[in-house]
Parts: structure tokens; C-alpha cells; sequence
């Protein structure tokens, strides 16, 4: 599973929640040089809703 944790080589988005009881953790990293961490489904929502407004995805569409 480390292969699917982002890095600057190779960024990205990783959201892992293994079971409903347990807090959901994510990382990214975007070929910007942006990197974040979250743990808690509150705070790895919010990451995941910057990043692809931010980084990401955001960057396939002419941003920066």
C-alpha cells in the first residue's frame, strides 16, 4: 500500500478510512510543491475539497 501514498516524484491524492469506526487519514501532494495531511473525516474532507479545487485537478485546467 505504500506505493499508493503521494509523493513529489509521483503526487496525488490518498484518503484511507479502513473501517466505519475508525477516523479517515489523507495525504496529497501536488507537482506544485503543495503538500497537506489530515486525519479525522472532517478535516480530510476539507482536504480533499482544497485539493481538487486548489491543486490537482485544478491545475489540469489552466491554474497554478
Amino acid at each position: 500500500m505504500a506505493d499508493l501514498i503521494p509523493t513529489p516524484d509521483s503526487p496525488g491524492l490518498h484518503v484511507s478510512k479502513p473501517s466505519p469506526t475508525t477516523p479517515a487519514t489523507a495525504s496529497a501532494v501536488c507537482h506544485c510543491g503543495a503538500r497537506a495531511t489530515a486525519t479525522g473525516d472532517t478535516q480530510v474532507k476539507a482536504l480533499v475539497d482544497g485539493y481538487t479545487a486548489n491543486h490537482g485537478p485544478a491545475h489540469a485546467k489552466g491554474g497554478k
